[in-house]
């Protein structure tokens, strides 16, 4: 399913305009988006839990070339299911 597809699919399921189906899912991509980047976790009960994860800065190998790199620290976004949906995608 792509944006498109969700944005139809949540204005069937509401009863939304389509416009308005789009500004709710821009908005709560935002939000989500916000709410990382200030280091904070944003968890909804059933569905999962998602956080900004640090990784260290690491050596890796240019495929291309060979050559050692060095791959900076950066931070990196993470989704842990809850147990509804977990239980729910095992049905």
């Amino acid at each position: 399913m792509n944006k498109a597809e969700l944005i139809a699919k949540l204005a069937s399921d509401t009863d939304l305009k389509k416009s308005d189906a789009e500004k709710f899912l821009d908005a709560f991509v935002a939000n989500v988006t916000e709410t990382l980047a200030k280091g904070d976790k944003l968890q909804i009960v059933g569905f999962g839990t998602f956080e900004a994860k640090e990784r260290s800065e690491k050596e890796g190998v240019n495929p291309a070339t060979g050559a050692k790199i060095k791959i900076a620290a950066c931070k990196v976004p993470s989704f842990k299911p809850g147990k509804a949906l977990k239980e729910e995608l095992n049905k």
